[in-house]
């Protein structure tokens, strides 16, 4: 992965000495809590309902063994002993005081780390997908590229204070784990008919309170040109982007306004006007960047060898947890392995220190130091043989990792929720562990398949919502928590947003109400297909008369 020049040492020494200023003078009074909103947002610290809350960037999810100790070691020493992963693949300590967030930023500086646009008005972490590098299905890598768009877009002075906040994801495979068309810019790779690669770029997807499937701006936009082609959207953005409301400040409502066609004749034009003057990345750059990404020394390896057919028919359980939990590996012999943060009862995302201090030990034995947190609130090991699958496995059981259900039921994403956040309207976490417990047979789960579950605590939709195959919303019902039912929401290549089955439910009612929809779907699906083909098949009525007739 990628490692600091001295510029980036440089770049987060001064931005720790110069927040500790800040922090110290707010502590004094200097500064009072609106002076000093601005200047900690730039930070990634915020101010939630009970507490301060540090925001840590970890840049297209990608971690070490030391790096994912020295978080361990923050949460222990300056939280309350755990850490949430979040959807944007970053973690966040919600309990860390004020006068500790320096030396906390200290500390992640000594491990190549820092908390610099996770908040505020900028572009965001870039995201990509979780198995990148080792998916079958790759065109390339996209990380390097990612890394290209870190650089390009730290501190781009231009880009510091746009109208809203701005998320770009890419992603390199033929299938979209990346939710590329849910972004302020999605990004493809993409082959051209000579075979060259380049990218295809979505504009203007996003979720809240005007939800948007991206749209197609460009179907390709060569490597040569890609930074010019980004810094001409965000300049029209820019320019036009609303700041007199902060509900239609995103891009999805200036491509509205303008209408794509409106808003790629603007990109066009700014882009002829700029093609030249911007500095593209020279291909030596790009290719040194890139090794930074250079496969690991692989082995020469069988896939499904004899041990691992061998251990998966002695153990339905180590079974089990390979069919839900284990990726085909594009290197025969080798597997990526999905680490579920989400027990039964447990706290989608959240992990203590004691596991992420385990979660290390396992990289350094089993994947070569690397993890790789996902935007489903996981972490991946992506260079595990296939032979040490079953050592893993035991591994992870003794510590409480082992819960075989990515992609199933219980894999839940959900924001903090009104436990934590001072705009939610309901809780996430009490809901998402009742749903859970409801669906706690992993038997069951199995045979229920592939199904996506997402909880926001509010409109801000930080839980995606909207985007799962099964999404709740919390709402505030004349003082009471509430939670409404979405359906058919889909974050992949074929992305959809989901429909509204019906008034709220209590949280009780939303476990029954989503209980009726698993049962709809099981009585109507063919041939074994997952519920969201089964949804698309026969509509949203089925599910709903089922609703209502079951209240």
């Amino acid at each position: 992965m990628y490692r600091y020049d001295e510029f980036d040492h440089q770049v987060v020494r001064e931005r720790v000495a110069e927040f500790s200023d800040q922090v110290s003078r707010r502590l004094s009074g200097d500064l009072s809590e609106e002076q000093f909103r601005p200047l900690r947002l730039m930070n990634g610290v915020y101010l939630q309902l009970h507490a301060y809350m540090l925001r840590v960037a970890v840049p297209y999810g990608e971690l070490t063994s030391g790096k994912m100790r020295r978080l361990a070691h923050i949460a222990r020493v300056y939280d309350r002993g755990y850490g949430h992963f979040t959807t944007r693949q970053n973690i966040q300590f919600n309990w860390p005081k004020l006068s500790d967030i320096p030396a906390i930023l200290k500390e992640l500086a000594e491990v190549e780390m820092h908390a610099i646009q996770t908040s505020g008005n900028c572009i965001r972490n870039v995201t990509t997908d979780a198995f990148a590098g080792v998916a079958a299905d790759e065109i390339e890598d996209p990380r390097p590229w990612a890394e290209v768009l870190r650089q390009w877009s730290t501190f781009h002075p231009e880009f510091t204070y746009l109208p809203r906040k701005f998320k770009i994801a890419i992603s390199g495979g033929a299938q979209d784990r990346a939710a590329t068309f849910f972004h302020d810019i999605g990004i493809r790779l993409v082959r051209a008919e000579s075979g060259d690669a380049g990218f295809q770029i979505i504009v203007g997807g996003g979720m809240g309170r005007t939800p948007r499937v991206g749209r197609v701006l460009n179907g390709f936009v060569a490597k040569s040109e890609i930074l010019s082609y980004l810094e001409a959207i965000l300049r029209v953005y820019n320019l036009h982007g609303r700041r007199d409301n902060k509900y239609k400040a995103r891009i999805k409502i200036l491509v509205d306004a303008l209408t794509l066609e409106g808003f790629r004749a603007e990109v066009d034009a700014e882009w002829q006007r700029i093609r030249g003057s911007v500095v593209e990345v020279p291909a030596e750059e790009v290719e040194r960047i890139g090794a930074y990404f250079a496969d690991p020394d692989w082995q020469a390896l069988a896939d499904n060898p004899p041990e691992l057919a061998a251990a998966r028919s002695r153990s339905s359980a180590f079974n089990g947890w390979v069919s839900a939990n284990v990726m085909a590996h594009r290197v025969p012999g080798y597997a990526a392995v999905t680490v579920s943060l989400k027990p039964v009862g447990g706290i989608p995302g959240d992990a203590t220190a004691d596991q992420m201090d385990a979660l290390a030990d396992f990289a350094d034995r089993y994947s070569l130091g690397a993890l790789r947190v996902s935007k489903e609130q996981n972490i991946v090991l992506p260079y595990v043989r296939q032979d040490q699958l079953h050592a893993l496995w035991q591994a992870l059981v003794a510590e409480g990792l082992a819960t075989a259900n990515k992609g199933l039921i219980s894999d839940i994403i959900a924001c903090p929720g009104l436990d934590y956040c001072a705009l939610a309207n309901a809780r996430s976490i009490p809901l998402a562990q009742m749903i859970s417990e409801r669906f706690s047979d992993i038997a069951r789960q199995h045979d229920i398949g592939e199904v996506t579950l997402n909880i926001s605590g509010c409109i801000n939709a930080c839980g995606h919502h909207h985007v799962g195959n099964i999404g709740i919303l919390g709402v505030d019902k004349r003082g009471e928590e509430s939670y409404q039912l979405v359906l058919g929401g889909d974050a992949t290549q074929t992305a959809a947003i989901g429909d509204i089955a019906g008034p709220g439910f209590t949280a009780e009612g939303v476990v029954d109400a989503i209980e009726t929809v698993i049962g709809v779907y099981l009585a109507q699906r063919q041939n074994g297909e997952p519920f969201i083909d089964t949804y698309r098949r026969i509509g949203l009525t089925p599910f709903k008369e089922a609703i209502n007739a079951a209240r």
